[in-house]
């Protein structure tokens, strides 16, 4: 292990869980040390030195306000998220979900944090914990090898699971003739997500090559745990033959103009830059072999002749059975000196992680100024963020993108939409309580 000053707070990890931590203690007049091992070492998922790197430019999803996203999303710039506020600098067009140009985003982050003159940005790796200070780990779902094996040390667990992400497209290699620009249930407008619509035939031949693909086999050492939330569309076909036509290449809301009828199923493309010169192909994510990716996509209508910029590809995800580890504010119970943020912790997403990084900056920052800490309220969707990493409920604790389902139930029974729009009311009206009774000020107010 490291030694350092008893009194420093050491980040290790400068994605955006540990891109926002940094940034709620340095804004809060709290120096700090963010270490981030690129560009010396990159993770399999990464290949720009700048900070908080995406690997999809919708990584940041709904931006409806009684979306529990979207609420999220709100929550957040109440609190002077560094994310949400490059996020919105950064956006581009997709509907109702917030999506960003991910190269400008990366470095408006990066350009924010290293001028900072609180915060002390290390380009190295962490191969150990600093065995003195305040030390939050914010290493992410790509974790290096030495550092989990420090975590596994310190947690006595093993630390990993797997997810994929989508391939990605050129723009000028699609034959637009076959597919058809729109969003779901919007009659007019041209729409934010390119449509290539598949009759029965074309579905059944997909679904097929998909089925009979090749996979990236695993290494001996790898055990394969698919996360719900992102399973690769060959998983999804092993469920059934009209999964994927239930699932992400639903046709609900979306009507051919060329036919005037909903197609039997539906591959959607959304713009991965803001020049649009890149698409991503929707709920694509993938474990198949490259070659055999080329020849599933080049069956889709309008995508025959595409040309691939970025396969698909299998990620492994760390992360810690946090109900046995942390409390409500993501601090080490047995521990203390020691904190968790971003999906190491046990939330899934971009969005979760960036939020638990404010969670952990803004109550470390009370923790210093005042000696204690101010809990956000379980009705906010940064309460029920704490909640689920605190869950000792499941005896499967697994990672989870913010959902209603979080948060304590309403008092009174209500339809679905007005549900939603409860939910959200009730969390402002809490979360605006909970700033006004906060012992430490927000860094836009000081």
């Amino acid at each position: 292990m490291t030694t350092t000053d008893s009194s420093a707070i050491t980040i290790i990890g400068a994605g955006l869980a540990g891109c926002e931590a940094a940034w709620q203690l340095a804004e809060r007049r709290i120096p700090v040390t963010l270490q981030e091992m690129k560009p010396e070492k990159f993770s399999p998922a990464h290949s720009s030195p700048d900070l908080a790197e995406l690997v999809c430019s919708n990584s940041l999803r709904s931006d409806s306000p009684d979306h529990a996203a979207g609420l999220l999303k709100r929550e957040l710039e109440q609190c002077g998220s560094l994310i949400m506020a490059a996020a919105r600098q950064t956006s581009i067009p997709a509907g109702s979900a917030l999506a960003v140009d991910r190269k400008a985003f990366s470095r408006r982050i990066t350009e924010a944090v290293s001028s900072h003159p609180l915060i002390s940005l290390v380009r190295a790796e962490a191969a150990s914990l600093p065995i003195t200070g305040t030390v939050v780990i914010a290493t992410g779902p790509l974790t290096s090898a030495a550092l989990t094996d420090a975590l596994a040390e310190l947690t006595g667990q093993q630390l990993y699971f797997y997810d994929a992400t989508a391939p990605i497209v050129a723009a000028d290699s699609i034959n637009y003739d076959r597919c058809f620009w729109g969003n779901r249930y919007q009659p007019e407008g041209e729409g934010d997500y390119l449509n290539c619509p598949l009759d029965r035939e074309q579905y059944q031949n997909l679904v097929a090559a998909i089925a009979a693909g090749d996979q990236v086999r695993a290494r001996e050492f790898e055990d394969r745990k698919v996360f719900e939330g992102c399973m690769p569309i060959e998983a999804m076909v092993a469920r059934g033959t009209e999964t994927l036509a239930f699932g992400p290449l639903k046709p609900v809301g979306l009507t051919d103009p060329r036919t005037g009828t909903q197609p039997h199923a539906v591959v959607q493309l959304r713009r991965e830059n803001r020049e649009a010169t890149m698409l991503n192909l929707v709920g694509f994510q993938t474990r198949l072999s490259f070659p055999w990716q080329e020849k599933v996509i080049h069956l889709i209508p309008g995508l025959e002749n595409a040309v691939i910029y970025r396969y698909g590809t299998m990620h492994r995800n760390t992360f810690i059975n946090a109900p046995q580890l942390l409390n409500r504010c993501f601090q080490h119970l047995r521990e203390p000196r020691i904190f968790f943020a971003g999906q190491i912790s046990g939330v899934e997403g971009y969005l979760e992680s960036a939020a638990s990084g404010l969670i952990v900056g803004t109550q470390l920052a009370l923790l210093q100024k005042t000696g204690r800490f101010f809990p956000f309220p379980a009705t906010c969707a940064l309460g029920a963020l704490s909640t689920h990493i605190t869950n000792t409920h499941s005896k499967n604790f697994q990672p989870m993108n913010i959902n209603f389902g979080l948060f304590p139930a309403l008092e009174k029974k209500m339809k679905k939409a007005a549900r939603k729009a409860a939910y959200a009311e009730r969390a402002l009206e809490d979360l605006n309580r909970w700033l006004r009774e906060c012992p430490l000020r927000l860094p836009a107010e000081d």
